[in-house]
Protein backbone atom coordinates (compact mmCIF):
# COMPACT_ATOMS: atom_id res chain seq x y z
CA UNK A 1 0.00 0.00 0.00
CA UNK A 2 1.71 3.16 -1.23
CA UNK A 3 -0.59 6.02 -2.13
CA UNK A 4 -0.47 9.77 -2.57
CA UNK A 5 -4.25 10.15 -2.38
CA UNK A 6 -5.07 8.63 0.99
CA UNK A 7 -8.87 8.77 0.72
CA UNK A 8 -10.32 5.47 1.90
CA UNK A 9 -6.89 4.07 2.81
CA UNK A 10 -7.65 3.25 6.46
CA UNK A 11 -11.04 1.74 5.57
CA UNK A 12 -9.43 -0.52 2.98
CA UNK A 13 -6.52 -1.32 5.30
CA UNK A 14 -8.89 -2.27 8.15
CA UNK A 15 -10.92 -4.48 5.80
CA UNK A 16 -7.81 -6.28 4.55
CA UNK A 17 -6.48 -6.76 8.07
CA UNK A 18 -9.81 -8.24 9.19
CA UNK A 19 -9.56 -10.67 6.29
CA UNK A 20 -6.11 -11.88 7.32
CA UNK A 21 -4.07 -9.88 4.85
CA UNK A 22 -0.62 -8.68 5.90
CA UNK A 23 -0.10 -5.01 5.08
CA UNK A 24 3.18 -3.71 3.69
CA UNK A 25 3.49 0.02 3.23
CA UNK A 26 5.78 2.98 2.62
CA UNK A 27 6.34 6.40 4.19
CA UNK A 28 3.21 8.48 4.65
CA UNK A 29 0.86 5.62 3.83
CA UNK A 30 2.42 3.46 6.58
CA UNK A 31 2.08 6.35 9.04
CA UNK A 32 -1.65 6.75 8.31
CA UNK A 33 -2.26 3.01 8.68
CA UNK A 34 -0.31 2.85 11.96
CA UNK A 35 -2.19 5.83 13.36
CA UNK A 36 -5.38 3.90 12.64
CA UNK A 37 -4.07 1.09 14.85
CA UNK A 38 -3.28 -1.33 12.04
CA UNK A 39 -0.20 -3.57 12.02
CA UNK A 40 2.02 -2.57 9.12
CA UNK A 41 5.26 -4.01 7.81
CA UNK A 42 7.53 -1.22 6.56
CA UNK A 43 8.72 -1.88 3.03
CA UNK A 44 12.37 -1.68 4.07
CA UNK A 45 11.88 -4.82 6.21
CA UNK A 46 11.13 -6.69 2.98
CA UNK A 47 13.90 -5.11 0.96
CA UNK A 48 16.53 -4.85 3.67
CA UNK A 49 17.27 -1.45 2.17
CA UNK A 50 16.18 1.87 3.71
CA UNK A 51 14.23 4.52 1.84
CA UNK A 52 16.88 6.74 0.24
CA UNK A 53 17.60 9.68 -2.06
CA UNK A 54 14.97 11.83 -0.31
CA UNK A 55 12.37 9.11 -0.78
CA UNK A 56 13.00 8.68 -4.51
CA UNK A 57 13.96 5.04 -3.96
CA UNK A 58 11.65 2.94 -1.79
CA UNK A 59 10.17 0.07 -3.73
CA UNK A 60 12.60 -0.32 -6.67
CA UNK A 61 13.99 -3.60 -5.36
CA UNK A 62 13.83 -7.32 -6.31
CA UNK A 63 12.10 -8.09 -3.00
CA UNK A 64 9.13 -6.10 -4.33
CA UNK A 65 9.26 -6.63 -8.07
CA UNK A 66 10.19 -10.30 -7.83
CA UNK A 67 6.96 -11.27 -6.00
CA UNK A 68 4.92 -8.91 -8.20
CA UNK A 69 6.10 -10.65 -11.36
CA UNK A 70 6.46 -14.21 -10.01
CA UNK A 71 3.93 -16.62 -11.54
CA UNK A 72 2.35 -19.04 -9.11
CA UNK A 73 2.05 -21.79 -11.71
CA UNK A 74 5.68 -21.56 -12.87
CA UNK A 75 7.93 -23.76 -10.76
CA UNK A 76 11.13 -21.82 -11.42
CA UNK A 77 9.49 -18.54 -10.34
CA UNK A 78 8.38 -20.07 -7.05
CA UNK A 79 11.81 -21.62 -6.47
CA UNK A 80 13.42 -18.21 -7.01
CA UNK A 81 11.11 -16.66 -4.40
CA UNK A 82 12.08 -19.35 -1.87
CA UNK A 83 15.77 -19.05 -2.72
CA UNK A 84 15.76 -15.31 -1.96
CA UNK A 85 13.33 -15.53 0.94
CA UNK A 86 10.73 -13.31 -0.70
CA UNK A 87 7.05 -13.38 0.25
CA UNK A 88 4.16 -13.46 -2.24
CA UNK A 89 2.41 -10.18 -2.97
CA UNK A 90 -1.22 -10.63 -4.06
CA UNK A 91 -2.48 -7.05 -4.08
CA UNK A 92 -0.94 -3.69 -5.01
CA UNK A 93 -2.69 -0.52 -3.81
CA UNK A 94 -0.90 2.40 -5.43
CA UNK A 95 -1.89 5.80 -6.76
CA UNK A 96 0.56 8.27 -8.18
CA UNK A 97 2.11 11.62 -7.39
CA UNK A 98 -0.22 14.39 -8.62
CA UNK A 99 1.78 15.35 -11.69
CA UNK A 100 -1.17 16.63 -13.73
CA UNK A 101 -2.51 18.71 -10.83
CA UNK A 102 0.95 20.17 -10.21
CA UNK A 103 1.20 21.28 -13.84
CA UNK A 104 -2.25 22.91 -13.64
CA UNK A 105 -0.98 25.03 -10.74
CA UNK A 106 1.67 26.50 -13.07
CA UNK A 107 4.39 25.12 -10.82
CA UNK A 108 8.06 25.49 -11.72
CA UNK A 109 9.76 22.95 -13.97
CA UNK A 110 11.73 21.66 -10.96
CA UNK A 111 8.55 21.11 -8.92
CA UNK A 112 6.80 19.37 -11.80
CA UNK A 113 9.73 17.03 -12.35
CA UNK A 114 9.80 16.17 -8.64
CA UNK A 115 6.16 15.12 -9.02
CA UNK A 116 6.96 12.53 -11.68
CA UNK A 117 6.29 9.21 -9.99
CA UNK A 118 8.73 6.39 -10.80
CA UNK A 119 8.24 3.61 -8.26
CA UNK A 120 4.44 3.79 -8.37
CA UNK A 121 4.02 3.22 -12.13
CA UNK A 122 6.72 0.52 -12.02
CA UNK A 123 4.84 -1.44 -9.34
CA UNK A 124 1.48 -0.97 -11.01
CA UNK A 125 2.74 -2.12 -14.39
CA UNK A 126 4.52 -5.14 -12.95
CA UNK A 127 1.48 -6.21 -10.95
CA UNK A 128 -0.93 -5.57 -13.84
CA UNK A 129 1.27 -7.67 -16.15
CA UNK A 130 0.98 -10.55 -13.69
CA UNK A 131 -2.83 -10.33 -13.79
CA UNK A 132 -3.19 -14.10 -13.31
CA UNK A 133 -1.87 -13.81 -9.76
CA UNK A 134 -1.91 -10.16 -8.64
CA UNK A 135 -4.67 -7.56 -8.34
CA UNK A 136 -4.04 -3.83 -8.73
CA UNK A 137 -6.01 -0.92 -7.29
CA UNK A 138 -4.79 2.29 -8.89
CA UNK A 139 -7.54 4.62 -7.62
CA UNK A 140 -9.58 5.02 -4.41
CA UNK A 141 -12.65 4.74 -6.64
CA UNK A 142 -11.97 0.99 -6.87
CA UNK A 143 -11.80 0.24 -3.14
CA UNK A 144 -15.51 -0.24 -2.48
CA UNK A 145 -16.04 -2.58 -5.43
CA UNK A 146 -12.95 -4.56 -4.40
CA UNK A 147 -14.23 -5.00 -0.84
CA UNK A 148 -17.65 -6.08 -2.08
CA UNK A 149 -16.01 -8.58 -4.43
CA UNK A 150 -13.96 -10.12 -1.64
CA UNK A 151 -16.93 -10.21 0.76
CA UNK A 152 -19.15 -11.96 -1.76
CA UNK A 153 -16.72 -14.45 -3.30
CA UNK A 154 -14.01 -14.79 -0.63
CA UNK A 155 -11.61 -14.24 -3.51
CA UNK A 156 -10.91 -11.79 -6.32
CA UNK A 157 -12.12 -13.12 -9.67
CA UNK A 158 -10.00 -13.12 -12.79
CA UNK A 159 -12.44 -10.77 -14.54
CA UNK A 160 -12.11 -8.24 -11.72
CA UNK A 161 -8.31 -8.49 -11.84
CA UNK A 162 -8.31 -8.14 -15.62
CA UNK A 163 -10.56 -5.07 -15.47
CA UNK A 164 -8.33 -3.59 -12.76
CA UNK A 165 -5.24 -4.30 -14.87
CA UNK A 166 -6.84 -2.48 -17.80
CA UNK A 167 -7.57 0.54 -15.58
CA UNK A 168 -3.98 0.41 -14.37
CA UNK A 169 -2.52 0.54 -17.87
CA UNK A 170 -4.93 3.32 -18.80
CA UNK A 171 -3.68 5.25 -15.78
CA UNK A 172 0.04 4.70 -16.31
CA UNK A 173 -0.33 5.42 -20.02
CA UNK A 174 -2.19 8.68 -19.40
CA UNK A 175 0.41 9.59 -16.77
CA UNK A 176 3.28 9.08 -19.21
CA UNK A 177 1.38 11.07 -21.83
CA UNK A 178 0.89 13.95 -19.39
CA UNK A 179 4.62 14.01 -18.65
CA UNK A 180 5.70 13.84 -22.29
CA UNK A 181 3.19 16.51 -23.33
CA UNK A 182 4.33 18.79 -20.52
CA UNK A 183 8.00 18.42 -21.41
CA UNK A 184 7.16 18.96 -25.07
CA UNK A 185 5.41 22.20 -24.16
CA UNK A 186 8.36 23.28 -22.03
CA UNK A 187 10.74 22.68 -24.89
CA UNK A 188 8.43 24.63 -27.22
CA UNK A 189 9.53 22.29 -29.96
CA UNK A 190 6.54 22.85 -32.24
CA UNK A 191 4.45 19.92 -33.32
CA UNK A 192 5.23 16.65 -31.54
CA UNK A 193 6.74 13.74 -33.45
CA UNK A 194 4.05 11.51 -31.97
CA UNK A 195 0.59 12.66 -30.93
CA UNK A 196 -0.40 11.09 -27.62
CA UNK A 197 -3.91 11.60 -26.33
CA UNK A 198 -5.03 9.85 -23.18
CA UNK A 199 -8.45 11.31 -22.48
CA UNK A 200 -10.68 9.84 -19.79
CA UNK A 201 -14.19 8.85 -20.80
CA UNK A 202 -16.52 11.53 -19.48
CA UNK A 203 -19.70 9.63 -20.27
CA UNK A 204 -21.54 7.52 -22.78
CA UNK A 205 -24.05 9.39 -24.91
CA UNK A 206 -27.48 8.24 -26.03
CA UNK A 207 -26.30 8.40 -29.64
CA UNK A 208 -24.14 10.45 -31.99
CA UNK A 209 -25.17 12.91 -34.66
CA UNK A 210 -27.96 10.50 -35.59
CA UNK A 211 -29.79 7.85 -33.54
CA UNK A 212 -28.15 4.95 -35.41
CA UNK A 213 -24.64 6.13 -34.38
CA UNK A 214 -23.24 5.12 -30.99
CA UNK A 215 -21.21 7.83 -29.22
CA UNK A 216 -19.32 8.87 -26.10
CA UNK A 217 -17.52 12.00 -24.93
CA UNK A 218 -13.92 12.04 -23.67
CA UNK A 219 -11.77 14.62 -21.94
CA UNK A 220 -11.95 17.09 -19.07
CA UNK A 221 -14.94 19.20 -19.98
CA UNK A 222 -15.73 19.52 -16.26
CA UNK A 223 -12.68 21.80 -15.92
CA UNK A 224 -14.14 24.23 -18.47
CA UNK A 225 -17.92 24.16 -17.97
CA UNK A 226 -20.47 22.98 -15.44
CA UNK A 227 -24.00 21.94 -16.40
CA UNK A 228 -26.12 23.56 -13.70
CA UNK A 229 -29.48 22.30 -14.93
CA UNK A 230 -31.14 20.16 -17.55
CA UNK A 231 -30.65 16.87 -19.33
CA UNK A 232 -27.27 15.42 -20.20
CA UNK A 233 -25.67 17.16 -23.15
CA UNK A 234 -26.01 15.18 -26.37
CA UNK A 235 -23.38 14.71 -29.07
CA UNK A 236 -24.79 17.60 -31.11
CA UNK A 237 -25.14 19.70 -27.95
CA UNK A 238 -21.42 19.32 -27.27
CA UNK A 239 -20.62 20.50 -30.80
CA UNK A 240 -22.90 23.51 -30.42
CA UNK A 241 -21.59 24.43 -26.97
CA UNK A 242 -18.03 24.17 -28.30
CA UNK A 243 -18.91 26.55 -31.15
CA UNK A 244 -20.62 28.97 -28.75
CA UNK A 245 -17.65 28.95 -26.37
CA UNK A 246 -15.23 29.65 -29.21
CA UNK A 247 -17.29 32.60 -30.40
CA UNK A 248 -17.86 34.19 -27.01
CA UNK A 249 -14.23 33.63 -25.91
CA UNK A 250 -13.21 36.18 -28.56
CA UNK A 251 -15.31 38.81 -26.74
CA UNK A 252 -14.14 38.15 -23.17
CA UNK A 253 -12.81 41.66 -22.70
CA UNK A 254 -15.47 43.48 -24.73
CA UNK A 255 -18.65 45.21 -23.64
CA UNK A 256 -21.65 42.91 -22.95
CA UNK A 257 -21.88 40.59 -25.93
CA UNK A 258 -24.36 37.89 -26.87
CA UNK A 259 -23.98 35.18 -29.53
CA UNK A 260 -26.77 32.91 -30.73
CA UNK A 261 -25.64 29.64 -32.32
CA UNK A 262 -27.54 27.07 -34.36
CA UNK A 263 -25.91 23.92 -35.73
CA UNK A 264 -22.47 25.29 -34.74
CA UNK A 265 -22.96 28.50 -36.77
CA UNK A 266 -23.58 31.99 -35.41
CA UNK A 267 -27.00 33.23 -36.49
CA UNK A 268 -26.70 36.48 -34.53
CA UNK A 269 -24.02 38.32 -32.55
CA UNK A 270 -24.19 41.76 -30.96
CA UNK A 271 -22.37 44.00 -28.48
CA UNK A 272 -24.26 46.61 -26.46
CA UNK A 273 -24.12 48.58 -23.22
CA UNK A 274 -26.18 45.93 -21.42
CA UNK A 275 -26.58 42.19 -21.82
CA UNK A 276 -30.32 42.58 -22.32
CA UNK A 277 -29.80 44.94 -25.26
CA UNK A 278 -27.08 42.68 -26.67
CA UNK A 279 -29.49 39.73 -26.69
CA UNK A 280 -32.20 41.76 -28.40
CA UNK A 281 -29.80 42.91 -31.12
CA UNK A 282 -28.36 39.42 -31.65
CA UNK A 283 -31.85 37.93 -31.86
CA UNK A 284 -32.95 40.62 -34.31
CA UNK A 285 -30.33 39.45 -36.81
CA UNK A 286 -32.44 36.38 -37.56
CA UNK A 287 -35.63 35.91 -35.54
CA UNK A 288 -36.33 32.40 -36.85
CA UNK A 289 -33.09 30.41 -36.53
CA UNK A 290 -32.59 30.98 -32.74
CA UNK A 291 -35.54 28.70 -31.89
CA UNK A 292 -34.01 25.58 -30.39
CA UNK A 293 -30.59 27.19 -30.49
CA UNK A 294 -27.80 28.05 -28.06
CA UNK A 295 -27.30 31.45 -26.46
CA UNK A 296 -23.88 32.41 -25.12
CA UNK A 297 -22.79 35.59 -23.40
CA UNK A 298 -19.65 37.11 -21.94
CA UNK A 299 -21.27 38.45 -18.74
CA UNK A 300 -23.22 36.83 -15.87
CA UNK A 301 -26.84 36.36 -16.94
CA UNK A 302 -29.22 38.77 -15.21
CA UNK A 303 -32.98 38.41 -14.68
CA UNK A 304 -33.99 40.97 -17.32
CA UNK A 305 -32.02 39.15 -20.03
CA UNK A 306 -33.21 35.77 -18.76
CA UNK A 307 -36.86 36.85 -19.13
CA UNK A 308 -36.24 37.79 -22.76
CA UNK A 309 -34.39 34.57 -23.56
CA UNK A 310 -37.15 32.59 -21.84
CA UNK A 311 -39.69 34.03 -24.27
CA UNK A 312 -38.47 31.69 -27.04
CA UNK A 313 -37.50 28.02 -27.04
CA UNK A 314 -33.79 28.02 -26.22
CA UNK A 315 -32.15 24.64 -25.74
CA UNK A 316 -28.89 25.72 -24.07
CA UNK A 317 -27.75 28.91 -22.34
CA UNK A 318 -24.03 29.44 -21.74
CA UNK A 319 -22.70 32.16 -19.43
CA UNK A 320 -19.83 32.81 -17.00
CA UNK A 321 -22.43 32.87 -14.22
CA UNK A 322 -26.15 33.15 -13.53
CA UNK A 323 -27.73 35.56 -11.07
CA UNK A 324 -29.91 33.62 -8.62
CA UNK A 325 -33.24 35.05 -9.80
CA UNK A 326 -32.33 34.33 -13.43
CA UNK A 327 -31.28 30.81 -12.52
CA UNK A 328 -34.55 30.05 -10.76
CA UNK A 329 -36.59 31.37 -13.68
CA UNK A 330 -34.68 29.38 -16.28
CA UNK A 331 -34.82 26.19 -14.22
CA UNK A 332 -38.60 26.15 -14.58
CA UNK A 333 -38.13 24.40 -17.93
CA UNK A 334 -36.74 20.98 -16.89
CA UNK A 335 -35.05 20.08 -20.17
CA UNK A 336 -33.28 23.37 -20.81
CA UNK A 337 -29.52 23.08 -20.26
CA UNK A 338 -27.83 25.84 -18.27
CA UNK A 339 -24.07 25.79 -18.73
CA UNK A 340 -21.71 27.83 -16.58
CA UNK A 341 -18.28 28.74 -17.99
CA UNK A 342 -15.71 27.85 -15.32
CA UNK A 343 -12.52 28.71 -17.19
CA UNK A 344 -12.71 30.54 -20.51
CA UNK A 345 -8.91 30.40 -20.81
CA UNK A 346 -9.17 26.63 -21.37
CA UNK A 347 -11.66 26.92 -24.24
CA UNK A 348 -8.94 27.15 -26.89
CA UNK A 349 -6.59 24.13 -26.80
CA UNK A 350 -2.92 24.21 -27.77
CA UNK A 351 -3.75 22.24 -30.91
CA UNK A 352 -6.93 21.37 -32.78
CA UNK A 353 -7.44 18.01 -34.46
CA UNK A 354 -9.57 16.68 -37.31
CA UNK A 355 -9.90 12.99 -38.08
CA UNK A 356 -9.13 12.05 -41.68
CA UNK A 357 -8.41 8.84 -43.55
CA UNK A 358 -5.61 7.04 -41.77
CA UNK A 359 -5.11 9.53 -38.96
CA UNK A 360 -5.42 13.14 -37.88
CA UNK A 361 -4.77 16.65 -39.07
CA UNK A 362 -3.26 18.86 -36.37
CA UNK A 363 -2.97 22.65 -36.28
CA UNK A 364 -2.81 25.59 -33.94
CA UNK A 365 -6.26 27.04 -33.20
CA UNK A 366 -7.22 30.29 -34.89
CA UNK A 367 -7.01 32.42 -31.77
CA UNK A 368 -4.75 35.32 -32.77
CA UNK A 369 -6.66 38.53 -31.91
CA UNK A 370 -7.09 41.29 -34.48
CA UNK A 371 -4.04 43.55 -34.80
CA UNK A 372 -5.26 46.90 -36.18
CA UNK A 373 -1.70 48.24 -36.26
CA UNK A 374 -0.91 45.77 -39.02
CA UNK A 375 -4.04 46.58 -41.07
CA UNK A 376 -3.64 48.47 -44.35
CA UNK A 377 -6.20 50.92 -45.64
CA UNK A 378 -5.82 50.50 -49.41
CA UNK A 379 -8.59 52.83 -50.65
CA UNK A 380 -8.91 56.57 -50.97
CA UNK A 381 -11.69 56.56 -48.41
CA UNK A 382 -10.45 56.19 -44.83
CA UNK A 383 -12.62 54.39 -42.24
CA UNK A 384 -14.59 56.42 -39.74
CA UNK A 385 -14.28 55.54 -36.06
CA UNK A 386 -17.67 53.82 -36.21
CA UNK A 387 -16.77 51.84 -39.31
CA UNK A 388 -13.50 50.70 -37.73
CA UNK A 389 -15.31 49.48 -34.60
CA UNK A 390 -17.84 47.62 -36.73
CA UNK A 391 -15.11 46.06 -38.88
CA UNK A 392 -13.23 44.80 -35.82
CA UNK A 393 -16.48 43.38 -34.47
CA UNK A 394 -17.34 41.67 -37.77
CA UNK A 395 -13.77 40.40 -38.17
CA UNK A 396 -14.17 38.41 -34.93
CA UNK A 397 -17.50 36.98 -36.07
CA UNK A 398 -16.36 35.93 -39.54
CA UNK A 399 -13.56 33.87 -37.98
CA UNK A 400 -16.21 31.51 -36.54
CA UNK A 401 -18.29 31.20 -39.71
CA UNK A 402 -17.73 28.36 -42.18
CA UNK A 403 -16.02 29.33 -45.44
CA UNK A 404 -16.76 30.98 -47.75
CA UNK A 405 -17.77 33.40 -45.00
CA UNK A 406 -19.29 36.87 -45.37
CA UNK A 407 -20.65 38.97 -42.49
CA UNK A 408 -22.56 42.24 -42.81
CA UNK A 409 -22.59 44.26 -39.58
CA UNK A 410 -23.54 47.70 -38.31
CA UNK A 411 -23.52 49.28 -34.87
CA UNK A 412 -21.79 46.20 -33.41
CA UNK A 413 -24.58 43.92 -34.61
CA UNK A 414 -24.63 41.25 -37.30
CA UNK A 415 -27.17 41.97 -40.04
CA UNK A 416 -26.57 39.14 -42.46
CA UNK A 417 -24.31 36.06 -42.38
CA UNK A 418 -23.46 34.00 -45.45
CA UNK A 419 -21.40 30.82 -45.25
CA UNK A 420 -20.54 27.43 -46.67
CA UNK A 421 -21.17 28.39 -50.28
CA UNK A 422 -18.97 27.30 -53.21
CA UNK A 423 -18.36 30.93 -54.19
CA UNK A 424 -17.81 34.07 -52.17
CA UNK A 425 -20.38 35.89 -54.30
CA UNK A 426 -22.98 33.25 -53.36
CA UNK A 427 -22.22 33.86 -49.67
CA UNK A 428 -22.48 37.63 -50.16
CA UNK A 429 -25.83 37.31 -51.90
CA UNK A 430 -27.12 34.96 -49.23
CA UNK A 431 -26.01 37.35 -46.44
CA UNK A 432 -27.83 40.23 -48.16
CA UNK A 433 -30.91 38.05 -48.66
CA UNK A 434 -30.96 37.17 -44.95
CA UNK A 435 -30.53 40.80 -43.91
CA UNK A 436 -33.37 42.00 -46.13
CA UNK A 437 -35.58 39.08 -45.06
CA UNK A 438 -35.47 40.41 -41.50
CA UNK A 439 -35.92 44.05 -42.57
CA UNK A 440 -32.41 45.24 -41.78
CA UNK A 441 -31.16 48.47 -43.33
CA UNK A 442 -27.77 47.54 -44.79
CA UNK A 443 -26.97 51.11 -45.70
CA UNK A 444 -23.84 52.18 -43.85
CA UNK A 445 -22.91 48.59 -42.92
CA UNK A 446 -19.49 46.98 -43.09
CA UNK A 447 -18.56 43.65 -44.66
CA UNK A 448 -16.06 41.12 -43.32
CA UNK A 449 -14.75 38.35 -45.57
CA UNK A 450 -12.74 35.43 -44.16
CA UNK A 451 -10.57 35.25 -47.31
CA UNK A 452 -9.70 37.46 -50.26
CA UNK A 453 -12.15 38.46 -52.96
CA UNK A 454 -11.00 36.67 -56.14
CA UNK A 455 -13.02 39.02 -58.37
CA UNK A 456 -14.53 42.48 -58.11
CA UNK A 457 -18.08 41.07 -58.23
CA UNK A 458 -18.12 40.63 -54.44
CA UNK A 459 -17.21 44.30 -54.00
CA UNK A 460 -19.87 45.37 -56.48
CA UNK A 461 -22.48 43.30 -54.62
CA UNK A 462 -21.49 44.75 -51.22
CA UNK A 463 -21.58 48.33 -52.51
CA UNK A 464 -24.90 47.79 -54.25
CA UNK A 465 -26.32 46.49 -50.95
CA UNK A 466 -25.23 49.70 -49.21
CA UNK A 467 -22.01 48.72 -47.43
CA UNK A 468 -19.51 51.52 -46.89
CA UNK A 469 -16.47 49.57 -45.68
CA UNK A 470 -14.93 46.14 -46.24
CA UNK A 471 -12.38 44.22 -44.20
CA UNK A 472 -10.67 41.25 -45.84
CA UNK A 473 -7.24 39.54 -45.85
CA UNK A 474 -6.17 40.48 -49.37
CA UNK A 475 -3.64 38.40 -51.27
CA UNK A 476 -5.50 37.80 -54.53
CA UNK A 477 -3.74 38.23 -57.85
CA UNK A 478 -6.64 40.59 -58.62
CA UNK A 479 -6.24 42.74 -55.47
CA UNK A 480 -5.64 45.83 -57.61
CA UNK A 481 -8.85 45.18 -59.53
CA UNK A 482 -10.74 44.69 -56.26
CA UNK A 483 -9.28 47.88 -54.74
CA UNK A 484 -10.15 49.78 -57.92
CA UNK A 485 -13.76 48.60 -57.59
CA UNK A 486 -13.88 49.80 -53.97
CA UNK A 487 -12.59 53.22 -55.03
CA UNK A 488 -15.12 53.41 -57.85
CA UNK A 489 -17.90 52.82 -55.32
CA UNK A 490 -16.37 55.26 -52.82
CA UNK A 491 -16.11 52.69 -50.06
CA UNK A 492 -13.29 51.97 -47.62
CA UNK A 493 -11.31 48.74 -47.75
CA UNK A 494 -8.90 47.33 -45.19
CA UNK A 495 -6.52 44.43 -45.87
CA UNK A 496 -5.57 42.51 -42.73
CA UNK A 497 -2.97 40.19 -44.19
CA UNK A 498 -4.46 37.28 -42.22
CA UNK A 499 -7.01 34.74 -43.48
CA UNK A 500 -9.70 33.04 -41.37
CA UNK A 501 -10.72 29.96 -43.33
CA UNK A 502 -12.91 27.57 -41.34
CA UNK A 503 -13.80 24.39 -43.20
Amino acid sequence: MSVYDKHGLTELGSFLHENGVELVSTGGSAKVLKEAGLPVTPVDELTGFPESFDGRVKTLHPAIHGPLLARKNVKSDQESLKEHGYKDIDLVVVNLYPFEQTVKKNATLETCIENIDIGGPAMLRAAAKNVDDVCTLSSPDQYQEFMEELKEHKAISYNFRLESALKTFYRTSSYDTAVSNYLGNELKSGFPDVISMQLPKSSSLRYGENPHQAAAVYGNQQDIVEVLHGKQLSYNNYLDVDAALNIIADYQNDLPTCAIVKHTLPCGVATRGSLSDAWEAAFATDTISPFGGIVAMNRPLDLDTAIKIDSIFTEIIVAPDFEEEALQLLKEKPNRRLVKILNADLVHPRYTYRTIFGGLLCQQPDTVPPEPKTFRVVTKKQPTETEMADMLFAWKVVKRVNSNAIVFAKNLQTLGIGCGQPSRLDSSEFAVHKALKFNHDIGGSVVASDAFFPFRDGIDAAAEAGATAIIQPGGSIRDEEVIKAANEHGICMILTGRRHFKH
